[in-house]
């Protein structure tokens, strides 16, 4: 285990502490207050600066996320809500949207309300909402590390209708900077489902300024209005403003893969401090391309609603007729199952952000 800047064994650990939680840990509680009330949390800390918070209610989705003080994600003006308030129609999922380091959607539609068939369909579907089953906390010495996990089912499933399961578990380690959101989707049902999903990660102040950039190994963006196709360089914010367009504007990246299979992004702040530490700071995603071969970026600059949206996805983000018209709707046979792997960790310094761009440049063969 590798804390504070030193090597310790799991033995010379427990020699120095009391207990584990010394060094960092998991704390499972349950929050009391308006429309979070009732909601259950589990609090990540893993010692080297990393917090975050997972919440089995929402999904096992992640809300809070800082490190070593600074927040580094959005918190939408509605906060945490029980999943009692959501309601499927229209825009109202943005009444329970918490916006965090993660808010996943899906499972099998999302994007934009409107009808498909004889169906209406809310704004991202019905994940986030959706509480866990046989959630447990996986916490454990492995050799000299120890790990920190909690793991559980959510079910997105009706009677005549599609039956998705999803395993999901999310899981970092004493002395680590970043995080792994590993999920297994499948189709438990009698008959083919639609499957979309998409990792909503929302960069919010004060990592995300006008001086902040998006650092990403796309082979190719594609704008998805005309609004989105007037602005220059996709990769670049500017302040909050006013007159910051409607709901924000959308881009699709499609990524390139390392040897490892792997997609990268992050939205870095090359003058963002942490407390005693160098200057630069950014919020990196790393993910299976294999089954996450789209990144869709969401700027939403407004003043009050200022956020950035970095989404690993498996699909064009559009309305499920939409993807149906275009021969772009993912589709799971019975007893079929695919898997999903995000990364999500912390770049400091400008050694590491320096690093992380060349690795984008090269991923997009030399390019800008």
């Amino acid at each position: 285990m590798r804390l504070a800047g030193k090597n310790y064994t799991r033995r010379e650990v427990e020699r120095h502490v009391g207990g584990l939680g010394q060094a960092g840990g998991t704390r499972r509680v349950v929050l009391a207050e308006g429309r979070a009330k009732g909601v259950e949390a589990f609090q990540f800390e893993t010692g080297d600066g990393l917090s975050f918070t997972v919440l089995p209610d929402r999904g096992l989705d992640i809300p809070f996320c800082s490190f070593k003080g600074l927040n580094l994600v959005y918190q939408a003006p509605g906060g945490i809500a029980h999943p009692a308030f959501h309601d499927p129609a229209g825009f109202e999922w943005l009444r329970v949207f918490f916006g965090g380091l993660l808010t996943t959607c899906g499972l099998t539609y999302f994007g934009d309300p409107g009808p498909d068939g004889g169906e209406a369909l809310g704004l991202h579907g019905r994940y986030s909402s959706l509480p866990a089953v046989r959630v447990r906390d996986l916490s454990r010495w492995q050799g000299e590390e120890y790990l920190l996990e909690v793991a559980g089912t959510v079910e997105e499933a009706s009677l005549f209708g599609e039956k998705l399961r999803l395993e999901r578990s999310v899981a970092s380690r004493i002395g680590a900077r970043c995080l792994t959101v590993r999920d297994r989707v499948e189709n438990f049902g009698r008959r083919p489902a639609p499957f979309t999903i998409l990792y909503h990660v929302n960069a919010g102040f004060p990592l995300l300024c006008a001086d902040s950039e998006l650092e990403c190994g796309s082979l190719n963006v594609e704008p998805y209005d005309p609004a989105a196709a007037a602005l220059q360089e996709a990769r670049r914010f500017s302040a909050p403003d006013p007159e910051f367009p409607g709901m924000g504007l959308d881009y699709l990246h499609t990524m390139a893969a390392d040897p490892e299979g792997r997609a990268w992004a992050a939205v870095v702040n090359r003058g963002l401090q942490p407390q005693g530490g160098p200057a630069g700071l950014g919020l990196y995603l790393a993910f299976s391309a294999d089954t996450l071969p789209f990144l869709n970026e969401w700027r939403m600059l407004a003043e009050g609603d200022y956020v950035v949206g970095v989404e690993p996805a498996n699909t064009k983000v559009l309305n499920r007729s939409a993807l149906r018209r275009e021969g772009r709707l993912p589709m799971l046979q019975p007893g079929e199952a695919r898997e999903m792997e995000v990364e999500l960790g912390v770049l400091e310094g400008p050694e590491e952000i320096e690093s992380f761009a060349a690795r984008c440049r090269a991923l997009r063969g030399g390019g800008k």
